[in-house]
């Protein structure tokens, strides 16, 4: 009798799997301040994906997913704090916040610890050039959808353009990128105007625009809340018509909630839910976690990052070691995330992956399509 239980016993131990490993991600991005209304639901799609590999084992049945995070509350010098306590304790792999500016704070601790950093939705494609080769983007770069935006913009037979950025940030500058690609199309700029982030009162810059001898068939900008809604209020009760183009930094229920003032609005982002698309069946699960409805591509962006890992660990057989993962993410070829597929072999960090177009019409959105640029008409990436 006891022999027969020794046996079943062992014969249980046998059947059970391996004890899973375990990957430590080390998460300083912004739960509170400006860049909350991006890096908040970026983690709630963190959440989703860790739970679900989770739930079936781990990567590969394998390698369980422990977050680690910390509120870097939006500020640069708090994030290279989090930063240095993160790789004290030990994780594999950093995210850092929704913008090159924060990130970059945290380079010399990234390159210093060996440990590879991505940053949840930064856009500026000089966040991995400045951060070397460590640093990585989970976003289209400016520099992409601004190439996106100029040639639709010429596509609809707008002929010239006027932009509106801010020198506070590598992001707020994508309206340059964007003049780049209309000029070098045949478009003409009639002017632009700079800004400071947090600016409330934009009754000057609409002022001027709406004095212009000709009023400009497009106004682009890459400014984001609270500023984007003050801008477009501001130029639409001055009188100003003009198409307003904008970027993913718009990508937000207050955009959609603008009435009148925000109809037509076009702007860049990370993808669109067609029906049977892999953001649509990821847009259903978030309603079904979370009881409501996605009201932004960035809970799918965060999904996304954590394919991207899953994906990196599977490459490196398993590893979990910083410097395995560096390289495998490196040559990451055609990761299937919620938003599109993702590839970073062949580039300096920036992802090769969708840009899909949106238009506001009556408050939901208007599918304008997911364009591959002429690679010709992509900027270099500008140093500000």
């Amino acid at each position: 009798m006891n022999k027969l239980l020794t046996m079943t016993a062992i014969g249980a131990l046998l059947a059970m799997p391996a004890m899973a490993d375990t990957l430590r991600v080390g998460v300083a991005t912004a739960q509170t301040g400006g860049l909350a209304p991006y890096d908040a639901p970026v983690i709630e799609g963190v959440h989703i994906a860790v739970d679900e590999i989770n739930a079936a084992g781990g990567i590969g049945r394998k390698t369980m997913i422990e977050l680690i995070e910390k509120d870097v509350r939006s500020d640069a010098a708090q994030t290279s704090i989090a930063a240095q306590e993160l790789v004290d304790a030990g994780v594999s792999i950093l995210v850092l916040p929704c913008d090159a500016d924060p990130s970059l704070a945290a380079i010399g601790i990234v390159a210093s610890a060996e440990i590879p950093a991505i940053s949840t939705c930064a856009s500026s494609p000089t966040l991995p050039m400045i951060g070397g080769e460590y640093m990585f983007a989970n976003f289209p770069g400016d520099n992409v959808q601004a190439t996106v935006s100029a040639t639709w913009a010429r596509e609809q037979g707008y002929d010239s353009a006027y932009i509106i950025y801010s020198p506070d940030s590598q992001y707020t500058t994508m309206p340059l990128y964007f003049k780049e690609v209309f000029e070098k199309s045949g478009g003409t700029m009639l002017g632009e105007d700079t800004h400071s982030i947090g600016q409330q009162d934009f009754s000057a810059i609409a002022t001027r625009i709406a004095g212009l001898a000709e009023q400009p068939d497009v106004i682009m900008t890459s400014s984001y809340e609270p500023d984007f809604p003050s801008m477009l209020k501001a130029l639409r009760a001055a009188g100003v018509t003009s198409q307003i183009i904008g970027s993913d930094g718009i990508d937000s229920p207050t955009t959609f909630s603008l009435g009148d003032t925000g109809e037509g609005v076009v702007f860049t982002t990370a993808g669109h839910a067609t029906e049977g698309s892999p953001l649509a069946d990821f847009n259903a699960k978030y309603l079904a976690v979370t009881g409501n409805k996605s009201e932004t591509v960035f809970n799918a962006v965060g999904y996304d990052l954590i394919k991207v890992i899953e994906a990196a660990v599977l490459a490196a057989d398993g590893s979990t070691d910083p410097k395995a993962l560096r390289n495998a993410i490196a040559n990451l070829e055609g990761v299937q995330g919620a938003t599109s597929t993702i590839t970073y072999k062949g580039t300096d960090g920036m992802p090769v992956r969708q840009v899909a177009l949106i238009r506001v019409k009556d408050a939901e959105r208007e599918y304008l399509g997911s364009p591959s640029p002429d690679g010709s008409m992509i900027p270099a990436p500008r140093m500000q």
